[in-house]
Formats: structure tokens, sequence, C-alpha cells
């Protein structure tokens, strides 16, 4: 007979010595390659981009390290835990756009862009109205999926060193910002390639404690699941009832991929295109091997541990996996996995930052208020005040969002991605007759329509706002912001001809495919 949920004693929410001796040693030995990191970051390219030095296999882990997000480590187990077969959409749809990213975006991207995704978007169109209209979309989009990191960051460390969410908050921004501010893009790589190992080993061990408890079946653990939660818990309707959410939710999380700022920036820090292609392919393979087995740590923590008791700590089932770590390993294999996560966090949030801070800096300030010409003095200090700004805006963001589902709110984040700046990073590298109006068009309509359609929607307009019933029915507004962004780029560009964009495409196409004139 397989083992059901049993009631159990937690150490979460007191301080304990192995906890804070895995905390202390994850800060120090990346705060070490911080320092070392700083020493090599001399430059903007140092500090953007590592100097265009990291190897393919490199960036594939820290592609790998940038997306296994706090989201996927604590929000997919969390929600496979507490809402059952539907909580594996968010597994299933984060891994497949991997594979468009790496034939559609990876080579143009690495070709023509320099620093950020509106390089490409504006290598043929008139730069000003084009980098501003970018720059919203990558900010709003990293500050969507920030706000999902700084709320798992604030729950994981509040429960383990038994101090005040709010401070927990803090705590994290300023490790965050150090690793930014002092070592920039080689620090983050680093960080992201160390964490993104811990992460897979972590998750791993856990994986296979969970089967060891159902004889290394996965039949029995569904079955148990099954047994205690009923068959429902194993078929689809238990988070998303509508198939038109269904759709849309797949949409964002889909092709909200291939307009995520972090991720895109992480090709320029390749020597090529192939590179690239190649840092991609590995990176699917971890993130696939990752997202295969995080759904057996939801069900074990369900089976095992029980929703009662998981949703007695976090309401949004956030410590679903560290319950079932300290239920299988005891207090010791808990701080380990508090730590990884805690790791997995103030990486993405610092490749978050880091991402935010360029479009400003570079986007804003040196392409458009200084011309272009602007020093490397000039354009570090713009990147480090830009990434304060931004580090000081995740903190009150985590604060004001406590207590939400980390999985959900990055689903909300996908959307505007997929949405803001996807469509017209696509159209600008496929379609000739894409123009500047209607690049600008497309981008703010699909930043703001999403952004709009989640406030009047019941996520945030009746879970927040406490109104009876929700202005726009869609729990995720994808389907119809990203094909209005398309339709919108479409139609402007047809009414607004631009002659030099038209002739500048053939050049375009060389540097795209063939990669001339490629930094």
């Amino acid at each position: 007979m397989p083992p059901s949920a049993q009631p159990m004693q937690t150490t979460l929410g007191s301080p304990q010595a192995s906890s804070i001796a895995f905390f202390l040693l994850i800060v120090l030995v990346t705060l070490a390659i911080t320092y070392w990191a700083a020493k090599r970051t001399k430059s903007a390219k140092e500090f953007y981009a590592a100097g265009r030095s990291v190897s393919a296999v490199q960036n594939g882990l820290a592609l790998a390290g940038d997306y296994m997000s706090a989201a996927s480590f604590l929000g997919i187990a969390g929600m496979v835990a507490l809402k059952g077969y539907d909580g594996m959409i968010y597994a299933t749809g984060w891994l497949v756009g991997w594979p468009a990213l790496m034939f559609l975006i990876a080579e143009p991207l690495r070709n023509l862009g320099k620093f950020t995704f509106a390089d490409v978007v504006a290598f043929r169109l008139r730069q000003t109205p084009v980098r501003i209209a970018s720059a919203v979309g990558g900010i709003l989009t990293v500050l969507f999926y920030t706000i999902a990191q700084m709320v798992g960051s604030g729950a994981l460390i509040k429960l383990m060193f038994g101090i005040k969410y709010e401070y927990a908050e803090i705590l994290v921004g300023c490790i965050m910002l150090a690793y930014v501010l002092f070592g920039g893009m080689v620090a983050t790589t680093w960080v992201q390639i160390i964490k993104a190992v811990l992460l897979l080993l972590g998750v791993s061990l856990l994986t296979v404690l969970v089967l060891g408890k159902f004889d290394f079946s996965p039949g029995n653990l569904y079955a148990a699941v099954a047994g205690q939660y009923g068959q429902a818990a194993l078929e689809p309707g238990g988070l998303v009832t509508s198939p038109l959410d269904a759709i849309s939710l797949g949409l964002a999380l889909m092709f909200g991929l291939l307009g995520l700022p972090h991720i895109l920036m992480r090709f320029y820090t390749v020597p090529d295109a192939k590179a690239a292609r190649k840092s991609v392919l590995y990176a699917t393979g971890l993130i696939g091997y990752f997202y295969i087995i995080i759904p057996i740590v939801g069900f074990g923590a369900a089976a095992l541990v029980g929703r009662k008791m998981i949703t007695s700590i976090d309401k949004g089932g956030n410590m679903a996996a560290p319950l079932v770590a300290e239920l299988l390993g005891g207090t010791p294999f808990l701080g380990f996995i508090a730590a990884v996560a805690f790791a997995t966090i103030l990486a993405v949030v610092a490749g978050l930052t880091l991402a935010g801070s360029s479009a400003y800096s570079h986007d804003i300030y040196v392409s458009i208020i200084k011309k272009g010409k602007a020093t490397e003095e000039e354009q570090m200090k713009t990147a480090k005040v830009a990434t304060v700004i931004f580090g000081l805006a995740a903190v009150i963001l985590g604060i004001s969002f406590k207590g939400q589902n980390v999985a959900f709110m990055v689903g909300l984040a996908f959307s505007i991605a997929a949405s803001a700046n996807f469509p017209a990073l696509l159209m600008s590298v496929l379609w000739k007759r894409f123009t500047t109006p209607g690049a600008v068009a497309s981008i703010l309509t699909g930043a703001f329509l999403s952004i709009g359609m989640i406030v009047l929607s019941p996520t945030v307009w009746v879970d927040v706002f406490h109104n009876a019933t929700p202005i726009v029915g869609l729990k995720n507004p994808c389907i119809v912001s990203m094909s209005c962004a398309f339709a919108i780029g479409i139609i402007v560009s047809l009414l607004t001809p631009e002659p030099r964009a038209q002739e500048m495409f053939e050049d375009e196409k060389l540097r795209t495919y063939l990669g001339v004139g490629a930094e």
C-alpha cells in the first residue's frame, strides 16, 4: 500500500544551524566570484556581455540557470501539489518555446544585436522611437518577472531565518545588487552556472527520495495522489477550466520565452551565432530534464506532506518542495534545498536587474540622450545608477505582492513578453515591409493591452481588488494581446511604407544569416 500524508513537524519558521551554514556558504562563494569578476569588468562590453567570451557550454548552463527560476522550482512544485495535473501545464509550456528560440531568434539576435533586443528591432528602422518603445516593453516585462522572484525569495528567507518578510526582501535586494554592481555579466553568468548545477543535483536527489517512498514506481505515486484527492487530481481542470484560457496560457508560456530580455541578452555573451545555437541546444536538454522531474516532487509533496500542511505554511503552495525535502532528508537536506532555492532566486533577479538597467542605460541614455557618443565611464556610471533604481523597485514590488503563487505570476510576465516584445522582434527579422510606426504601435499595443487585461481579469480585479465579477473573463490575456500586437504591427506598417527600411532589408539578411559585419 502506497504511503499517505502523515502529520509532520517542520522547522520552517525558526532558524536552524544547518540552514544558516548552507546559506552563508552559498553567499560567500558567489560573493568571491563577484570579487573575481569585478577585476575583469572594466568596459561596457564586459559589464553587459561578459566581453563576448562565454563558451557555448557555459552559456547553455547559464541560460538554464536563468530560466529555472524560483517560479520553476518552488512555483511548479507547489502548483502540482495543490492543483494536480494542471500544474504541469507550466512545466511543459515553459519547455516548448526553446526549439522556437533556437530556430527563429538565436542566430539573428547574435548577428544583429549588441547588448539588448532593441538593437535587432531598430537595426533598419528609426532608432529613437523604436528604442523608446522597446525599452518600455522590456522594462515592463522584467518588472513583472522580478515580482515573482522577489515574492518567492521573501517567503523563503522569512521561513528559514524566522525574520519578517519585509526584512527578507531587503536582504535579498542588497546581496543581488552586490552581484550586479560589482561583477556585471561575468559574475551573473558564473552565479547562474553554479546555481544551475546545484539546482539540478538537488532536485534529482529529491526526486530519487520521493520515488524511493513508492518503490521507484511513478504509478504508485499517482495512485497515492488519486487515493487522497480523487482521480480529478490527475486530470485537467484543477486550475484552468476554460479551453480558451488553456490555449491563451499555452501561447504565453511558449512565445513569452522569445521576448524575455534577460534571456535574449545572453546571446550577446558568446563569440558568434554558432555558439549561440549550440548554447540553446545544451540549455534545452538541461531544462527539459528539470521540467520532467519537478512535477514528481510536486505530486510527492501532495502525497507525503499533504495539501493542508503545505497551505498552512504558505497559501500559494511555494514551500511544497522545501517541506518534502525536510520530511525525507531531515533538517540538513532542507537547509541545502533552501540554500539552492535562495541561490536560484538571487541569480535570476541579478539577471533581470541587469536586463532592466541595460534597457534604460543602453537604449535610452546612450542611444537616444547621448546619440551613441557616451564614453565608457559614462556608460558604466549610468548602468550602475539604473541598476540601483531597478533593485529598489524590485524590493518594493516584492513587498507589495506578498503571498501570491510565483509560477502563476511568472505566467503573466510571459504574457507581456509574448505580446510586447516577440511580435516586433519576429517581424523585424522576417518581414521586409515592417516599418518604424508599425514596430512602435505593435510594442505599445502588446504591452499596455496585456497589462490592462491582466488588471481587469479575475486575477487582479476579483482576487486583489475584491470586486464581485471580472471585466475581462480571461485569466491570461495572451491570445488577445499577442494577436492584436501582430495585427496592429501589420496594419500600421502597410499604411506607413518606409522605403529606406525596405532597402536595408537585404543588408540585414546578409548579416542575419551569414554574420557579415556582426560584432
